[in-house]
């Protein structure tokens, strides 16, 4: 069988996950959701979401802050470009993607769809995030290598191959969409250089992608089987190497490489996360005294995206979530790093404690987003102070994972209700309370903001209902 055929019947035949998969599962979702109001009320993937309610379509699906239901291919791409938008959404390292983004999306839309109960929400997720991980560890920053960005890549196979499970297709449908979503996988890094915005837009196309090759599958369209190891096909040609089937499918359904995917702390690339929690352990230690210069201990594979001339001075707030010296910065004046840290970039003092911030190349082995951090600053009085940590916070084996979770999902979601929704994901006998929580009120927001001084709140599933503020 190719790998496609074994993805697809395993995904196809998963009837439950164990415990600790299906505590992930819970985990990602909440984090997914929480990432996604805080950018729906910060407006931040307002282009998306724009196009998308203007695509439109039957009421199928909601858009995360939106006042209706659009069709499930456009929530899709909304919803995914709103997780991803603020950079605060979970990554596995070993793939280094993010599993959520892309695949969280399109389970959402086509569950709500279809009417799917939460428990078949649940394995249609949990078959995604393991689908989405698994992809991209099989060549270990084999796509960034190449200047893809891994997401996008594996995510569209990830989200038609979740698709299919809920659409209910055939084992050789399923081969069929992964075909066709061969054909869709992509996504340019050189946004790196430039801070365009195509790096949030990433999971949203794949989360669109993945419906429509689902769908297109189910409509008699056929992709190749051979999508994965075939000459020309996801590895021989974006990765440039042939892969074998045991690098994908070693373990699965054995081992959940979803339990392993991290929690981000902190709004800003992964890659930095691990120096970041040793800047944090640094900076009590520094006793206010002034720093002459800090050294900073970096992956070759995370320098190239985080680190170089000019990171000092992001030039938006999103390339500066991009910048290890201004991150590190902020984090040593601020003693924290937030959503809002990226409204002013120009403070004097994150400003000039940047500037003195270099780095030096370290690999521990590994892949980088796996790597230890370490800080060392370089005192005025001619001291040194260092601080080190063995890996980023936030990922398997954190005794604070659940905390950090719960804790985000308070700032973020604002919504206790929320939260005990998807504690009972798998008993919901479909998604209409957990969609209904996720739209209408969050809408509010930007419009107050915008100075609109009356709104009228409509209510869709029932027209007549219009309450004026």
């Amino acid at each position: 069988m190719t790998v496609a055929a074994e993805l697809a019947r395993w995904a196809l035949d998963l009837r439950g996950i164990p415990g600790d998969a299906a505590s992930a599962v819970r985990r990602h979702l909440l984090d997914g959701l929480g990432a996604a109001v805080a950018a729906a009320r910060s407006g931040a993937a307002r282009p998306a979401v724009d196009v998308a309610s203007a695509l439109g379509g039957p009421p199928e699906a909601t858009i995360i802050g939106g006042a209706g239901r659009v069709g499930a291919p456009a929530a899709a791409l909304a919803n995914g470009t709103l997780v991803h938008a603020l950079d605060f959404d979970d990554t596995h390292a070993g793939g280094l993607v993010h599993a959520t983004a892309p695949v969280l999306p399109a389970v959402l839309a086509v569950g709500e769809e279809v009417g799917a109960s939460g428990a078949e929400v649940a394995v249609a997720l949990a078959a995604g995030l393991e689908t989405i991980c698994r992809l991209g560890a099989a060549v270990p920053h084999g796509f960034h290598a190449r200047g893809l960005h891994a997401t996008s890549v594996c995510g569209v196979f990830a989200a038609a191959l979740a698709a299919a499970r809920l659409y209910r297709l055939s084992p050789e449908q399923a081969v069929n969409a992964l075909g066709i979503a061969g054909s869709q996988a992509g996504g340019l890094l050189e946004f790196v250089n430039t801070g365009a915005s195509t790096k949030q837009l990433h999971p949203g196309i794949a989360a669109l992608g993945g419906v429509l090759a689902a769908r297109l599958a189910a409509a008699g369209a056929t992709g190749p089987a051979s999508v994965f190891e075939g000459r020309y096909g996801l590895y021989g040609v974006l990765a440039g190497r042939r892969v074998g089937g045991a690098a994908v499918l070693a373990g699965l359904g054995e081992r959940w490489e979803l339990t392993r995917i991290t929690i981000k702390p902190y709004p800003v690339c992964q890659l930095s996360h691990a120096a970041l929690d040793a800047a944090g352990r640094l900076r009590p230690r520094l006793g206010g005294r002034d720093v002459d210069e800090l050294v900073v201990e970096i992956h070759p594979d995370a320098a190239q995206f985080v680190c170089g001339p000019g990171k000092e001075r992001p030039a938006s707030a999103y390339a500066a979530k991009f910048s290890l010296p201004w991150c590190l910065a902020a984090l040593l004046v601020d003693g924290t790093l937030t959503t809002a840290t990226f409204d002013d970039l120009d403070r004097p003092e994150v400003v000039a404690l940047a500037a003195r911030v270099r780095h030096e190349l370290v690999d521990s082995g590994g892949v980088a987003a796996g790597q230890p951090g370490r800080v060392i600053a370089l005192l005025a009085d001619g001291s040194r102070v260092e601080a080190a940590v063995e890996r980023s916070g936030g990922g398997p084996g954190d005794p604070a994972l659940d905390e950090l979770v719960r804790t985000k999902a308070a700032a973020n979601l604002g919504d206790t209700a929320i939260v005990a929704t998807v504690d009972e994901l798998e008993r919901l006998p479909d998604l209409t309370s957990l969609m209904a929580a996720l739209r209408g009120p969050l809408d509010i927001l930007p419009a107050l903001r915008d100075g609109v001084s009356t709104l009228e709140v409509v209510d869709d599933r029932s027209p007549a209902r219009r309450t004026r503020i």
